[in-house]
């Protein structure tokens, strides 16, 4: 089976940057229940993925966590301030991460670089991205973290100082949360 142009543009953006990695394939695994079974011998944080967006449809959020904990939706909708949040629609995910669902990721953060003239203005932050990153606090001592790259048929493992390299190159705005 070819790799698809999503596991290349990760990787060509990856190997740009001098960010070394390790890629393992699989079949399509859609969701932490299937692919659990897939990671078992992969020696990383595996990382679950959401992508919302806020009432008004003009703020998008990435939030990623361990692959076993839960988040609890309402605590980041009162954190954030933005009223209600709702699952971002394939429409929205693909224009916001070059991804589709279930392929949701850390790495389509790829896809909000260097936007700023292609994006809808109301939809940027002021730092020029169209999207803001929290992530699961015990992610900053996980020494590797795994994410699929744009694509569920694959997973992608980088040491936790080589993601924190690839944030800053991303150069968007990101929180730690506890959980």
């Amino acid at each position: 089976m070819a790799e698809s142009e999503k596991i290349t543009q990760v990787r060509r953006f990856l190997e740009a940057n001098d960010i070394p990695y390790e890629i393992h394939f699989h079949p399509p695994l859609p969701t932490i229940e299937d692919a659990l079974a897939y990671w078992k011998d992969i020696d990383a944080t595996h990382c679950k993925n959401l992508f919302f967006r806020n009432h008004k449809g003009n703020r998008h959020y990435l939030v990623s966590f361990e692959c076993h904990k839960n988040l609890d939706i309402h605590s980041l909708e009162h954190k954030l301030r933005q009223g209600k949040l709702s699952f971002a629609s394939p429409e929205r995910m693909d224009r916001c991460l070059g991804v589709q669902p279930g392929s949701v990721c850390a790495f389509g953060l790829i896809h909000d670089i260097d936007i700023a003239d292609a994006a809808n203005p109301k939809e940027l932050f002021e730092n020029g991205h169209r999207v803001k990153y929290f992530l699961d606090s015990e992610l900053k001592t996980a020494p590797k973290v795994s994410f699929h790259p744009c694509d569920n048929t694959a997973s992608v493992v980088l040491t936790n100082d080589m993601f924190l390299r690839f944030l800053e190159i991303w150069g968007g705005e990101y929180e730690w949360l506890d959980i």
